[in-house]
C-alpha cells in the first residue's frame, strides 16, 4: 500500500515562497515581478510553458535554477508552513503500515529543505523531485517510477494532490486520485486533513 503526496499546496502552504523565488529570478533577468496568484495559476496549469511565462526563455538553464535556489534556501523557513494536521495524518498512515512517498515538481534539493524544515521528512520512504525524471507532472513518470521502486501495481497506490497537473499524472498512471483544495473554490474538493486521511484509509480498506 502506497500513498503518494504532492508537496506544495497539498502538504505545505508555500505559494508565497514559490512566487517570491520566481520573482527573484525575474529580477536577475531584468523583468518586472508577476502577481502571486498568476504565478500559482501558471504553476498548476498543465499546459503552461513555465520557462516562457515566467522568464521569457525557451528553457530554464542551471544559472536560473541556482538563482531560484538562492532565494528559496534563504527564505524557506520564513515563507512556508505545513497545513494544520499534516504531521498527525502522516504519523497515523505510517502506523497503519502504509508506505508514503512524495512526487513534486519542486527541485529535489528544495523538497528536501522543505520537508526537513517542517520536521516531516522521516515519514517518507521515497521522494522524487522535478530533476529526478525527464518530465515532471502532468507526465506520469514520477508516479510510475515510484510504483516500480515499491514493486506495486497501480491498484495498490493512491495519489493526493491539489492541481490539474497532479490529476492528469494520476490518470495517465492509472492511479486513484484524491484532490485537495485548501485555497480553491470547488465544493467537491477536500479541505480537511482528517478527511483526507480517512479517504486514504478507506481506499486501502483499513477502516
Amino acid at each position: 500500500m502506497l500513498a503518494i503526496f504532492d508537496m506544495d499546496g497539498t502538504l505545505t502552504q508555500s505559494s508565497t515562497l514559490l512566487a517570491n523565488s520566481i520573482n527573484y529570478v525575474r529580477g536577475k533577468l531584468g523583468l518586472e515581478p508577476l502577481d502571486k496568484d498568476y504565478i500559482i495559476e501558471q504553476i498548476n496549469h498543465p499546459d503552461s510553458n513555465m520557462p516562457m511565462v515566467f522568464y521569457n526563455l525557451e528553457e530554464i538553464e542551471p544559472i536560473h535554477e541556482e538563482w531560484f535556489s538562492q532565494y528559496y534556501s534563504r527564505n524557506h523557513t520564513l515563507e512556508q508552513e505545513a497545513f494544520c494536521g499534516v504531521e498527525e495524518m502522516l504519523k497515523r498512515l505510517k502506523s497503519l503500515g502504509i508506505k508514503l512517498a512524495i512526487a513534486t515538481n519542486a527541485y529535489r534539493a528544495s523538497a528536501l529543505e522543505t520537508l526537513t524544515h517542517l520536521g516531516i521528512i522521516d515519514y517518507f520512504d521515497e521522494i522524487i523531485g522535478f530533476d529526478d525524471v525527464k518530465k515532471g507532472k502532468p507526465s506520469p513518470q514520477m508516479l510510475l517510477e515510484l510504483l516500480d521502486r515499491f514493486d506495486l501495481p497501480n491498484s495498490r497506490a493512491i495519489f493526493i494532490g491539489d492541481s490539474q497537473r497532479d490529476e492528469l499524472a494520476a490518470k495517465s498512471a492509472g492511479v486513484e486520485f484524491i484532490k485537495v483544495a485548501f485555497s480553491g473554490n470547488s465544493e467537491s474538493d477536500l479541505r480537511d486533513i482528517d478527511t483526507i486521511g480517512r479517504k486514504i484509509e478507506e481506499y486501502f480498506c483499513i477502516i
